[in-house]
């Protein structure tokens, strides 16, 4: 049996009625967040990731990560943000439809932030120390 899209099979996304969204793609929160408010942008169609998308639906996914900063400073006032997307299994990718994330990052979360999205390969993460 195919394994059954989780973004595809669930057409009811939380909080939609004050959700941003548009004619390609919505907003959803993150059923496994990492920091409050970390939010999905997901593309209305099925592809598989980012490079699978057309130019307009890559526009959408954009436009929408910006409109979902405005919801996040609206209701938790981060104090940054880390974006990112996992293309393929090899970059971590494990719902196998494109999603983004947006990550609002909060001060003191972590002890030392810097390098954000570069400790997705920990020994290469910190490039500033003397190794």
């Amino acid at each position: 049996m195919k394994d059954i899209c989780p973004f595809c099979a669930d057409t009811e996304t939380s909080e939609q009625g004050s959700m941003p969204f548009n004619a390609l793609a919505h907003i959803r929160l993150d059923g496994f967040p990492v920091s409050q408010g970390h939010l999905l942008v997901v593309p209305n169609r099925h592809a598989a990731d980012w490079f699978d998308l057309t130019a307009v639906e890559q526009q959408a996914i954009m436009e929408l990560v910006e409109q979902g900063k405005q919801w996040l400073e609206e209701r938790y006032q981060p104090d940054g943000y880390n974006i990112g997307m996992n293309c393929g299994k090899a970059a971590g990718q494990t719902v196998m439809h494109m999603h983004c994330h947006l990550i609002p990052r909060y001060a003191g979360d972590q002890q030392d932030p810097r390098g954000g999205v570069r400790w997705v390969i920990p020994e290469k993460a910190d490039y500033w120390s003397d190794r």
